[in-house]
């Protein structure tokens, strides 16, 4: 998505050899970079740079006085567009001074010369960031820049939060963000220990702490070991057995205490069995003895400060924490023994870039960084690491010691819809890919088979661009690189889905200046579909009432086959150009359908009042939206329900975006005087929202269709097509009646939900009073 801000690493021989990745990958944007923040005991660097990314705009053709039969129903422009992007880099600091070199030669616009600064960083690099860079370093408050970073990615990154459970197939519970975040306590393991009880966005109270902390295990690890960088030591400790260094409960008496309810394996003395055994000890089993105990102290102590004040949630944060699966555990372990369950220990993502992002929160107030919703950019960021041996090897391969955490700013701000029936539990996703290692293995290989294909329309969505093949694939290994990751980690950006291997698709096809490949398949076929909408609706109108709700519903089902990210679709597309709606129809199941309750909709529409206003989350273009989506909205106009449709704020795939549903309704309402009518008396109304993914996030929706939601008093939402109603929000639980449609068009998914391709989902639900 981004022009390089580099000027590349030619002629910039100062980085360490041992970073793989080239320095203009690390620090992107630099040359547009206006505010710097950083931070941390590990150096943290935060910077707010702008990007230009192209952007595939429609807009109608002046047809006045032209015969526009042969012509194209609008046309394309690809613009230049400038948007926000946050940029968070984590280093050891051993690079600090070779990293600042790269960032002097590359700085040329910033608008600032104050660089905000917090923790080890503000004091220990002060005079050699001032003296490099020519900024002045500005000391910011550590506990208030560490909690406006956190409250900053709990609100903004969805799945930031997780659990850890060992033993389990997934390790990693990622928790959806929660509408409410208050209060919480948030333990920060810095080089000491930090303990704060957050109560609001403004009220927040230290109330203990600890010198024992990360910097602890590391002086004392490099006491013990002599290895003198942080990573080494942990993974020293992840080889290492502390049973062989530390004295347990059974060394003591000889098997559990039963008096006290104490496990023989329970550690009695951390390094006691070091004043009675005549030996060496091996520096991984120290390494894991000290990291035990530092972490078991921290655990007991965070968990009596949350039975003191009455707190169930405690997130850990800092340096220290770094993903490692046995600082977790042993500090997991220690918060369910010492609260005996009452209390959950709680991890983030990006728990070490806590205190820069509130630093450089605190420097870039005026941009009101707070007032935007921010996603983040996965074709950007490295994503969460494991540490342990066998996956740890490749990741310095591939990254060397930088972990990138790059955030978009989001045109408007996103909400919850308000029809969601409980949004602290909501979940959109049907399957957590995390969690289910075959259809993990299944979706990672369709995802990875269909990547040629999605490069190569790519290259041709471009013809007249002469680098258009070398941006594809540059693309296809960008994301093949992706992929081979969360084969290995599947757990990096969060709980793995379909929904976020498409997103993360679309985010890698926009870095390489992709921004809409399917543009002139959809100009194409909403032309094609528009010229046949005249003639369905008189075919609709000669039907009785019973008869045409169910040919509304079997054409709504039609016009969803037309998807062209489904394979089985896209294969007969590609080699049947005159395959129609007709023809569509005749691939449908027959009644009774796999999922079937359009019989209790039915009776419905003949018993009941009609709805209020009905909101549509509508799917793809041409013939879906043209001739599915608007003859049913029709039919909803003429019962006297309001309509509100809601389409794409950016393009993904062949989906409708909300600028292409403009130019396609007025041409309708051209033809159709009911949506004419509807339209001019505001009693259907189009929107965006908020989303570019085929997929569907309840959670996070433009707030203008929540408020309209609320105006109108909505009482029905219709979600449309397999990623919208299938791979999300199949199981989502809202306050009113709810229709969710689709056709199955994938054979192993149909196959899994107990049927076959082109299976027919028809799910009516009514609230439970």
């Amino acid at each position: 998505m981004a022009e390089r801000g580099g000027r590349g690493s030619g002629g910039h021989g100062s980085l360490d050899k041992s970073i793989t990745l080239p320095p203009d990958e690390i620090f992107r944007n630099l040359e547009n970079a206006k505010r710097f923040a950083i931070g941390g005991s590990l150096t943290k660097l935060a910077y707010y740079s702008t990007v230009q990314h192209k952007v595939a705009r429609v807009r109608s053709f002046d047809h006045s006085g032209k015969d526009i039969e042969n012509e194209p129903l609008y046309e394309i422009a690809v613009q230049e567009e400038i948007t926000a992007r946050l940029h968070f880099i984590k280093f050891e600091n051993t690079y600090i001074e070779t990293c600042l070199d790269f960032i002097k030669d590359h700085l040329v616009n910033t608008e600032t010369k104050v660089i905000k600064a917090t923790g080890g960083g503000a004091y220990k690099f002060k005079d050699l960031i001032e003296k490099k860079l020519g900024l002045k370093v500005d000391k910011e408050d550590v506990m208030t820049c560490l909690i406006k970073g956190c409250n900053f990615v709990l609100r903004n990154i969805p799945h930031e939060v997780f659990a850890y459970q060992k033993d389990s197939d997934t390790e990693f519970r990622f928790q959806m963000n929660h509408p409410n975040i208050f209060p919480y306590l948030l333990v920060n393991i810095g080089s000491g220990v930090s303990i704060v009880k957050v109560e609001t966005e403004d009220k927040f109270e230290w109330i203990g702490g600890s010198s024992i902390g990360g910097g602890t295990f590391w002086g004392l690890g490099a006491l013990l070991t002599k290895t003198k960088k942080f990573d080494e030591l942990l993974q020293l400790a992840s080889k290492g057995q502390h049973t062989n260094v530390d004295m347990l409960v059974k060394d003591v008496y000889g098997g559990a205490y039963q008096t006290l309810g104490l496990s023989g394996n329970l550690i009695a003395s951390s390094f006691g069995k070091s004043t009675t055994a005549d030996k060496e000890f091996s520096k991984e089993d120290m390494a894991k003895s000290l990291l035990h105990m530092i972490s078991n102290d921290i655990g007991q102590l965070a968990c009596l400060y949350a039975k003191l004040h009455n707190l169930d949630k405690i997130y850990f944060g800092g340096f220290f924490i770094r993903g490692h699966p046995v600082t977790m555990r042993t500090i997991t372990y220690s918060i369910n023994f010492f609260s005996k369950g009452e209390v959950q220990a709680l991890f983030l993502r990006h728990e070490g870039y806590l205190g820069a992002i509130g630093a450089f929160l605190k420097g870039a107030e005026q941009d009101n960084p707070n007032q935007y919703s921010w996603g983040e950019n996965y074709a950007g960021s490295s994503g969460l690491m494991s540490t342990s041996p066998d996956v740890y090897p490749m990741q310095r391969t591939r990254s060397g010691t930088f972990d990138m955490l790059e955030m978009d700013r989001l045109e408007r701000p996103l909400v919850n819809l308000p029809l969601l029936k409980d949004p602290s539990t909501y979940i959109p996703d049907t399957v957590d890919l995390t969690d289910d290692a075959m259809a993990r293995k299944y979706w990672l290989t369709c995802f990875e088979e269909a990547l040629d294909g999605v490069a190569k329309r790519a290259a041709a969505s471009q013809p007249d661009s002469v680098d258009a093949l070398e941006r594809a694939e540059k693309f296809r290994q960008k994301y093949w690189n992706k992929l081979q990751t969360l084969r290995q980690q599947p757990f990096a950006y969060g709980t793995l889905t379909v929904r976020s291997l498409l997103d993360t698709r679309e985010h890698c096809l926009n870095e390489f200046n992709f921004p809409d490949p399917y543009s002139k398949v959809k100009q194409k076929e909403n032309g094609i579909a528009l010229k046949c909408f005249q003639s369905v609706i008189e075919s609709l109108d000669s039907l009785g009432w019973e008869e045409r709700q169910f040919a509304l519903v079997k054409g709504l089902l039609a016009g969803n086959v037309f998807d062209w990210g489904a394979k089985a679709v896209s294969d007969v597309l590609e080699s049947e150009p005159q395959f129609g709606f007709e023809e569509a129809k005749s691939k449908l199941q027959e009644r009774p359908w796999l999922e079937d309750s359009y019989s209790q909709w039915l009776e419905r529409l003949k018993e009941g009042p009609p709805h209020k206003c009905a909101l549509i989350f509508a799917d793809n273009s041409g013939i879906d939206i043209i001739l599915g989506v608007f003859p049913f909205v029709r039919e909803l106009l003429s019962r006297g329900t309001e309509v509100i449709l809601a389409c794409n704020s950016g393009p993904a795939l062949n989906d409708v975006t909300y600028s292409e549903s403009l130019i396609v309704t007025e041409r309708i309402a051209a033809m159709d005087p009911v949506i004419q009518s509807a339209l001019r008396d505001e009693k259907l109304l189009l929107v965006q929202t908020g989303s570019s993914s085929p997929c569907l996030d309840l959670s996070r929706l433009d707030q203008g269709l929540a408020v309209l939601v609320r105006e109108r008093q909505t009482d029905l939402v219709i979600i449309e097509g397999m990623g919208r109603a299938i791979h999300t929000n199949y199981y989502a639980a809202l306050k009113c009646e709810s229709l969710k449609l689709a056709v199955i068009k994938n054979s192993w998914l149909a196959d899994r939900l107990g049927g076959k391709i082109f299976s027919v989902i028809f799910k009516y639900e009514v609230p439970c009073k």
